[in-house]
């Protein structure tokens, strides 16, 4: 049951950029972690980039360099920034919040991402 508010997904040519945000739980930026994770047609979801409450970052081989993931904790909402963008990241992007007080782990419904050759 998708429980953040995940927007910016659309069609952009091969090399265009894209910028998808979601809006989490207060807590999630404080003690948490929050990730975005993507899955293409006929695949797995994959994992993609996070970012912890600390402030560390890590991204998935694919999209180092490409992809960066921040926070804006007055608004409680996490973006991942998208440049260079490929035929091959397009995917449903989801949003992901892990919550250890009280535990809850959370997932976006979903925005789709698309890139043209």
């Amino acid at each position: 049951q998708a429980q953040l508010a995940e927007s910016g997904g659309g069609l952009v040519q091969s090399g265009g950029s894209l910028r998808l945000s979601c809006v989490a739980p207060k807590s999630a930026f404080t003690v948490g972690l929050l990730a975005w994770y993507r899955q293409a047609p006929g695949k797995e979801r994959d994992f993609v980039a996070s970012v912890t409450s600390g402030g560390s970052t890590h991204y998935s081989g694919s999209v180092q360099g490409r992809f960066t993931i921040s926070v804006d904790k007055d608004k409680n909402t996490v973006h991942l920034q998208m440049d260079s963008l490929e035929p091959e990241d397009t995917a449903v992007y989801y949003c992901f919040a892990d919550i250890p007080f009280p535990r809850r782990m959370l997932w976006g419904q979903g925005t789709q991402v698309t890139v043209s050759s």
